[in-house]
């Protein structure tokens, strides 16, 4: 898969991740830096929590940090849950 190809389903994980916190009540802003991977970026209090999309062995996840406690299959029903809960 090429790179653009793949940025835009990381886009459109990221935006449907975006639309159910919404419903949470958590405001979420996509940030599409030129040459680097779209994120979301969720506020907090003490910063904007940083959320990637990442395809690995043919599964997508959501991270936010390191480690197998920031990381949620993207299709899961409460991945939205899991970001939410990091965000508070």
């Amino acid at each position: 898969m090429d790179a653009g190809k793949r940025q835009e389903e990381e886009f459109i994980h990221l935006i449907r991740l975006a639309w159910d916190l919404r419903r949470r009540g958590l405001g979420t802003a996509v940030e599409l830096a030129p040459r680097k991977e779209p994120v979301l970026l969720v506020p907090r209090p003490c910063g904007s929590l940083r959320v990637m999309a990442l395809r690995r062995k043919g599964v997508w996840f959501f991270t936010w940090g390191r480690g197998e406690s920031r990381r949620v299959r993207a299709l899961a029903d409460d991945a939205a849950d899991h970001i939410w809960g990091a965000a508070q």
